[in-house]
């Protein structure tokens, strides 16, 4: 019996490691590899960014949606593109990945993050 439970913990383990190969883990961008870390300043100052970044969104929206004006100052894409940060590969790591950007303050603040049900999670265009 004791072998039988041994056969079966290694088979969980290893279904489990194999399991989370080609997944993204929580703070698996490299540090320093988003546009933004290279900036002293965001579209705003980082303190009114972090409290109304919602509110630029929302307006953002509004004007895209039903005045069909496009312009870019606080559009989400430009938020993605300037936040994602890469991964050892160079490969972009989605921005609602646990531990990265918009996933982090998210959780930190015990906040909902939808956006990225409908949003890309990393640049289109590159």
């Amino acid at each position: 019996m004791k072998r039988n439970f041994g056969l079966s913990l290694l088979l969980v383990l290893c279904l489990g490691l194999l399991g989370g190969l080609g997944m993204v883990h929580a703070g698996e961008g490299v540090k320093g590899s988003a546009k933004a870390d290279k900036l002293d300043a965001c579209v705003a100052p980082t303190a009114f960014m972090r409290r109304n970044h919602f509110e630029l969104i929302k307006h953002q929206r509004h004007i895209t949606v039903h005045e069909g004006i496009r312009k870019t100052d606080h559009s989400l894409a430009g938020c993605v593109d300037c936040h994602v940060r890469k991964d050892a590969q160079g490969s972009h790591v989605p921005v609602n990945t646990p531990g990265e950007f918009c996933a982090g303050c998210h959780q930190f603040t015990g906040t909902t993050l939808d956006c990225f049900t409908c949003h890309a999670t990393k640049p289109t265009g590159n």
